[in-house]
């Protein structure tokens, strides 16, 4: 026998549960949005393992790949990424350890000139590198002219395109990562350790050794990983260099092999390669703890050096600024002042609307998903779109070639498929919309600097006084209202840097653009990449020098955030 009081029980748990399992808008765009950044990499191992799960033949080319190939673009792939990475480690680090506690000649300016080759990408300085230093260049041509050398067998030069090279330039390319985070972790320190220790007598290398050092730790290994993840995802730089790495390693097994299985299976090396990198950063910070013990934090006061140690300390500051920026902007900018008519080169002008177009588009697309995603994570009641917005950040860490690989291949077949679709149906054939324009390179735009948006608008939204959007809904202001009404304004100028941030990546991004673009269709990334490759660099410089141009804006905009 039930009591009055248990009869409305199961009605009201049938009534409020289609509530329950039903997702809101910001729900549902929440798990759409993690569903479009991860359908790449799954589509990637698919297209590698597919064709074996249903028992269709692989081929030779890909028993040869792993027997023969595959081991040397894996160690190959591996040197670059450890060179770089030790490389960046100590140039990054021993700049902002001068920056962060030394005043020296010039340091003010210096601070800010360190972030300047994120300006310049890697394969630009390596243009820039062959031809200031290869056989025809003034370098040697000036040791000719004054040693009285006559051939290349007179005298020995190092030589240029090689794996050495290659890791000098995506050093002086890459090493900012490392500098800004180290820096950043330096300025957070507290002064009294530092006092302790000179109290202690230790000297300048001991106290960078013992306090400095330990405590900058989960920084340097954050930088680092950031590096060798750019290392890994670089193709115009190893390319130019020919160097055989498992990033050109996949546009020869797949462009030259005609093996897109191969091609994936390259690309989950890189995965993987990626996956150890992040999990060696994270457990790196594991057993990492360190706090302020005093309420008041006394920032380290700098030391000032003077006669030769400060000149010392500028000229080592100086050394990654003029390897990184001077030479291969001094470089270009000479080319493309020595042959200014190519300037009205109307292909450079098509090349620079389609850079503009698509990388406007994507950011734009971009920062607006970014947007949705985080304030309707904020709003849902489920904890899955929660628990899936960090996954959304894995783009970033994919490289270019691989989502090239996982977006392309099912892309064609969907738009394969849609214009049989529409013509069986209609009298009109639609061609080919999804890989015929530029949406494929949109999407792996979106797909692949997501987290950068992501991240800027997170932060933002986060340092918003909950009172304020509180506030607003019990005047009975929709979700909708809210957002535009009280977000937008105040987190306008965050979301305004991340559209710059995104855009300028999305200029320089090369292999993903090289892997999707239309026939025909340049960007300035592709048609300074072509023209390189063709020693032509007269022609190729006007659009290196706009790369620049844009890539400066964007270095401008993060030294006025980290002021």
């Amino acid at each position: 026998m039930t009591s009055p009081t248990d009869t409305p029980r199961p009605q009201a748990a049938a009534h409020d549960r289609p509530r329950r399992v039903l997702p809101s808008l910001w729900s549902a765009g929440a798990l759409g949005i993690a569903a479009i950044v991860l359908a790449p990499i799954l589509a990637v191992v698919w297209i590698a393992f597919g064709p074996m799960l249903l028992g269709e033949a692989q081929g030779d080319a890909v028993a040869r790949l792993w027997a023969s190939t595959m081991p040397r673009y894996l160690r190959t792939s591996i040197v670059l990424m450890l060179g770089v990475g030790l490389l960046t480690a100590m140039v990054g680090t021993g700049a902002a350890w001068l920056v962060a506690r030394y005043r020296f000649p010039g340091a003010r300016v210096i601070e800010w000139a360190l972030l300047m080759p994120l300006a310049v990408p890697a394969y630009v300085g390596a243009y820039a590198l062959v031809d200031l230093l290869e056989y025809a260049g003034p370098v040697q041509g000036f040791l000719r002219d004054m040693m009285g050398w006559k051939t290349a067998r007179d005298y020995w030069f190092p030589e240029i395109r090689s794996l050495g090279s290659a890791i000098l330039v995506l050093s002086a390319a890459l090493y900012p990562y490392v500098y800004l985070l180290t820096r950043a972790a330096l300025r957070e320190q507290s002064g009294g350790g530092e006092e302790v220790a000179m109290s202690l007598g230790v000297g300048p290398f001991g106290r960078f050794r013992r306090v400095a050092l330990p405590l900058a730790r989960p920084a340097i290994a954050a930088g680092v990983a950031i590096v060798m993840m750019e290392t890994v995802n670089d193709f115009g730089t190893v390319d130019y260099f020919a160097v055989q790495t498992l990033t050109t390693g996949i546009f020869t097994t797949w462009l030259e092999a005609n093996s897109a299985s191969g091609a994936a299976q390259i690309a989950l090396v890189i995965l993987a390669l990626v996956g150890m990198l992040l999990l060696i950063e994270k457990a790196s910070r594991r057993r990492s703890r360190f706090y302020l013990l005093s309420s008041r934090h006394r920032p380290v006061e700098k030391l000032r050096l003077t006669g030769l140690a400060g000149w010392i300390a500028t000229a080592l500051c100086l050394v990654p600024i003029l390897m990184g920026f001077v030479l291969p902007a001094g470089v270009i900018l000479g080319h493309a002042l020595d042959n200014a008519q190519v300037w009205a080169d109307p292909g450079l002008a098509l090349a620079l609307w389609h850079t503009v177009a698509v990388g406007g588009i994507a950011a734009l697309v971009t920062v607006a998903a970014a947007v949705f995603l985080v304030y309707g994570v904020r709003l849902s009641g489920w904890s899955l779109p929660r628990r899936l917005m960090p996954v959304t950040t894995i783009g970033y860490a994919a490289p270019g070639a691989v989502l090239g690989v996982g977006i392309l291949i099912p892309l064609a077949r969907l738009d394969h498929w849609l214009a049989d679709a529409v013509e069986a149906l209609t009298p009109f054939d639609i061609g080919l919309v999804l890989t015929g324009s530029a949406f494929a390179l949109v999407l792996a735009y979106t797909v692949r600097f997501f987290a950068i948006a992501q991240g800027a608008a997170d932060g933002a939204f986060g340092r918003v006084s909950p009172s304020l959007p509180m506030a607003a809904r019990s005047l009975g202001r929709s979700p909708r209202q809210v957002l535009r009404d009280v977000y937008a304004p105040l987190v306008r100028g965050s979301l305004l840097s991340a559209l710059l941030l995104v855009f300028v990546d999305c200029v320089k991004e090369l292999p993903a653009t090289l892997l999707l673009r239309p026939f025909n269709y340049d960007t300035l990334a592709t048609r300074v990449h072509e023209q390189a490759s063709l020693e032509q660099l007269e022609l190729a410089s006007p659009g290196a020098v706009l790369i620049m141009g844009v890539g400066l804006v964007a270095v401008l905009l993060l030294a006025r955030a980290n002021r």
